[in-house]
Order: C-alpha cells, then sequence, then structure tokens
C-alpha cells in the first residue's frame, strides 16, 4: 500500500539560515519557493532535492522565526530527519561540516556508520552511511561532488512512550516489519522494493516531555509516505481509519501532490501522498525550478504581503515575485 517516503517536512528558523544550510552546505538544490497553504499569515515553503525533486528525495522546510512561533522538542514527536549517503562518504561529510562549525557525533547503529548533527534553528539530522546501491540520482551542488552527495531521504526517527503501540500502527497500519532493537532503538521498513526512504526508527525516551506537535521554529512536522496514486491513497487511509485511527483528514490538494495527514499514536504526524502527473513542472520548466515564487491561487490576491517576506540572497537566478 506505501512505496516509500514521499518527502519531509520540519520547522525552522529564518529563509536565509536555511537555504544556506541546505543548498550552499549540504549540495541540494532549491527545487521550489513556494508558501505555506495552511494559516492566517504568509510563511515559506521552501523545498530541497535532487535535480528533479524527485519524491523520497524532498527535504521542505517552513521558516517560522518571522512569525515568532517556537516549538518545543520532546518525546512523542519525530525528532531526527534521516538522510542517506554512501557508506564510504561519511568521512567526507564529517570533515565538511566540522569545516562549517557545525558540531557533528560520530555513532553507529544497526549495523550502519552515522553522523548527527543538528541545523542552525534546531532541528535534528543523522547521515546514514548507506551500504546498499542507492540509485537515486544524486544533486551536484555546494561543492559536492555525485559521489558524495546526499542521496535522499534514509528515514526518521521518532521519540516514544510505547512501543507495542507504535508496533501496532507501523505494522498492522502501514504494513510495515519490525527488523529488531539496538539498545533503546527500535528498527522498522515500511513500502516496498521500489520505494526508497523505507527505514522508521523508534527510540523508547519515558522521561521526557511531552514535544509540541504545532507549527514552530526547530521541529520536525511531519514524514510523507508515497502512496502512489488517489486510489491507493484513500485505500491506505480507510485501512488505518478501520483500525481505529481515525484522526485523519480528507484529501488535500498542494498544487504538487495530493496529501491525507494521520496522526500516529507515537506523535509521528503522517501525511499519504502521490505526486500530480506534472510534479513541479506545473509552474516551472524544469531548467527554471526554483526561480521564481510561486503564489498559491488562494494567496493571490495577498501577493503584497507576501513580497514582505525575508528575501532570500540564492545561488540561481531569481525572477522577481
Amino acid at each position: 500500500m506505501i512505496r516509500g517516503t514521499h518527502h519531509l517536512t520540519f520547522c525552522v528558523g529564518g529563509a536565509q539560515e536555511d537555504y544556506d544550510f541546505h543548498v550552499r552546505l549540504l549540495g541540494l538544490r532549491s527545487v521550489k519557493k513556494t508558501v505555506l497553504f495552511d494559516g492566517e499569515i504568509p510563511i515559506y515553503h521552501l523545498y530541497y532535492g535532487n535535480e528533479t525533486g524527485d519524491a523520497s528525495t524532498l527535504l521542505t522546510s517552513f521558516p517560522y522565526r518571522q512569525a515568532g512561533w517556537m516549538g518545543k522538542r520532546g518525546t512523542q514527536q519525530a525528532r531526527f530527519l534521516n538522510l542517506s549517503v554512501p557508506a564510504d562518504s561519511i568521512g567526507f561529510w564529517a570533515d565538511r561540516l566540522k569545516g562549517a562549525g557545525i558540531a557533528v557525533t560520530e555513532t553507529e547503529r544497526f549495523g550502519t556508520q552515522r553522523l548527527e548533527f543538528e541545523h542552525p534553528s534546531g532541528p535534528e539530522y543523522a547521515m546514514v552511511g548507506d551500504t546498499s546501491n542507492d540509485d537515486r540520482p544524486p544533486y551536484e551542488g555546494g561543492g559536492v561532488s555525485g559521489e558524495h552527495a546526499i542521496r535522499g531521504a534514509h528515514g526518521t526517527t521518532t521519540f516514544i512512550r510505547d512501543l507495542e503501540t507504535a508496533k501496532v500502527f507501523l505494522v498492522d497500519g502501514m504494513g510495515g516489519e519490525y527488523l529488531g532493537q539496538d539498545g533503546q532503538y527500535h528498527q522498522f521498513q515500511i513500502g516496498t522494493d521500489e520505494g526508497y526512504g523505507r527505514i522508521l526508527e523508534m527510540k523508547e525516551e519515558r522521561d521526557l516531555d511531552q514535544g509540541s506537535w504545532t507549527f514552530g521554529e526547530g521541529t520536525i512536522h511531519h514524514h510523507a509516505f508515497d502512496v502512489m496514486d488517489g486510489e491507493n491513497q484513500m485505500v491506505v487511509r480507510e485501512h488505518l481509519v478501520g483500525l481505529g485511527f481515525t484522526d485523519a483528514s480528507e484529501p488535500k490538494d498542494r498544487g504538487y501532490f495530493y496529501s491525507v495527514y494521520c496522526r500516529s499514536p507515537m506523535g509521528l504526524l503522517c501525511e499519504l501522498a502521490w505526486s500530480h502527473e506534472q510534479g513541479f513542472y506545473i509552474d516551472e520548466q524544469p531548467e527554471q525550478l526554483g526561480q521564481s515564487i510561486q503564489i498559491p491561487p488562494h494567496w493571490e490576491h495577498r501577493r503584497p504581503e507576501i513580497s514582505q517576506l525575508e528575501e532570500i540572497a540564492t545561488v540561481e537566478s531569481m525572477d522577481a515575485p
């Protein structure tokens, strides 16, 4: 029912700081610059990924510092964005991140070498040295060659209080498989062999305070899963509802993809997403991706407000909004 990861979304501080981190340091392409569909105040929605913005390579952010909204990190909340890199590139990334003043923790978990570090405004990341043949085409940018470039999502790590509840949702609800335990961590695999970003990890953290689930700087907002098409999206939705996970939205048109949201019992907000046939090319040509601010139709009459958002100095040439 689920192929793998579609995208990962999180809340950050400043737009420029976020752009520099993902494009100039992590070497991703700025795929799309638009505005968050939800809420009453204009907030950027920035997309990063590979050359064509393929599903599973996408990281998307909401810069909330201008609005002054802060999140709170804790348990019952997604905590790490896990990114796949070639296993022999871990040393390259350790040197690159340290050279940029980013504190790095080198660790091993579930048989993979990892680098754990933080976005300047708080969201936590881990680069996972992938020993499999990850054939996602990498983007070469920011001085990062294809040899070392990020391939896309490996998955997420969520801090939880109750493992058994997580198992019911991930195995019975999402069709996943429990792979095993490494200390406080538990690993699940979802999706099919055609998918990417299929690893979900849960860390038992019963003593931390509850993390926030609202929009707010410094926190991960949701993990979007690729359900391939609209018919299957409703199959997955109704399956979850039928198991009693009734906190599921109706389908929402997000311009580039269609989404259903479901809050899992372990706090992770899950999105069931499938891409529009034209994807990111619906409003920009392939060679122009990310070069213009794309205004959602329902925000068009408030364009002057959007023009007051933080200006971003970019690598790519930018058209006037």
